[in-house]
C-alpha cells in the first residue's frame, strides 16, 4: 500500500543540452525551452493537486531555477528549497564541454553509451589542463561542500554518483519523507537515474537503459520501507514523453555524414 509520494524531476533543458554538449559540473542557466518546460510542468503539477512541503535540489542553477519555476507556477514560492552538491549532475571528467555526436564519429557509439550509460566505468578524469578545471573548481559554491574541495570528484561512474549521493539521501531525506513530507527532488539525469536504481532495485546493467527527458516529473509511490509499490510514473503526454526519451537517446549517435 501507497504511504509515501516522491517526485524527482531532470531540470529543465540547459544550453548545453541544446548542443549535444557534455555540460556535467559547468554552471548553465535553462535555455528558453527549458524555462518553458519548468513552467509546463509546475502547471501540470498544479492541474494534477500535487502541493510540495520541501524541495531539494543540486548546487548547480540549472536545478535550482528549474525548482523556482516550477514552485512559481504552482503558486508555491515559498515552499523551502535545500541545496548539496551531492545532488549535482555526474562529474564527466574531461568529457566535459565535448560534443556528443562528434565523440560518437570519432570513438563509436558503442563506446559514447559506455561512457554515459553504463554504471561503473568511468571517463577519464579532469586535470588542470582541461578549458573548464579552474571555472568548476575556483567556484566559491563549492566552499559550502561537507567534504573539503580537493576530495571532490574529478570524474565519475554512475556508480559513484550512487555512493556520494546515498549519504544525502539516508541522513537528509528520508527522515522528511518519513514525517509525512511530499518531497520533490528537482537535480539532473544521472543524479535522478542513480536514486532510480536504489529504490527500485534496478540491475547494473538494465540501468543503462533508463531515460529521463528533460522538464518530466516522475512520480514513486512507496510502501513504509520507502519502496515502490507501483511502476514509477512519468507525468504528463505520454506520446510526448515517448518522443522526449528517444530525443536523449539519440544524443550519442553519430550524425549521418552528409
Amino acid at each position: 500500500m501507497s504511504k509515501y509520494k516522491l517526485f524527482l524531476l531532470r531540470h529543465g533543458e540547459g544550453a548545453w543540452n541544446k548542443e549535444n554538449r557534455f555540460c556535467s559540473w559547468v554552471d548553465q542557466k535553462l535555455s528558453e525551452n527549458g524555462v518553458k518546460e519548468a513552467q509546463d510542468c509546475g502547471r501540470l503539477l498544479k492541474e494534477q493537486g500535487y502541493k510540495f512541503d520541501l524541495v531539494f535540489t543540486s548546487l548547480l542553477s540549472r536545478s535550482i531555477q528549474t525548482a523556482w519555476l516550477v514552485l512559481e507556477a504552482m503558486g508555491q514560492e515559498w515552499v523551502p528549497v535545500v541545496k548539496s552538491w551531492r545532488l549535482n549532475e555526474r562529474h564527466y571528467g574531461a568529457l566535459i564541454g565535448l560534443n556528443r555526436a562528434e565523440m560518437a564519429s570519432q570513438h563509436g557509439e558503442e563506446k559514447v553509451k559506455l561512457w554515459r550509460r553504463s554504471y561503473d566505468i568511468s571517463p577519464p578524469p579532469i586535470d588542470e589542463s582541461h578549458p573548464y578545471f579552474l571555472e568548476i573548481y575556483n567556484d566559491r559554491r563549492y566552499n559550502t561542500c561537507d567534504v573539503p574541495k580537493d576530495n571532490l570528484p574529478r570524474a565519475e561512474s554512475l556508480k559513484e554518483v550512487l555512493d556520494r549521493l546515498l549519504p544525502y539521501w539516508d541522513s537528509i531525506v528520508v527522515p522528511e519523507i518519513r514525517r509525512g513530507r511530499t518531497v520533490l527532488i528537482s537535480a539532473h539525469g544521472n543524479s535522478c537515474r542513480a536514486l532510480l536504481k536504489h529504490l527500485e532495485g534496478i540491475s547494473d546493467n538494465e540501468i543503462a537503459n533508463v531515460t529521463l527527458p528533460t522538464g518530466i516529473p516522475v512520480l514513486l509511490e512507496l510502501d513504509e520501507n520507502l519502496r515502490p509499490v507501483k511502476p514509477r510514473q512519468l507525468l504528463g503526454d505520454q506520446a510526448k514523453i515517448q518522443a522526449a526519451i528517444k530525443k536523449v537517446e539519440d544524443q550519442g549517435k553519430a550524425k549521418p555524414s552528409t
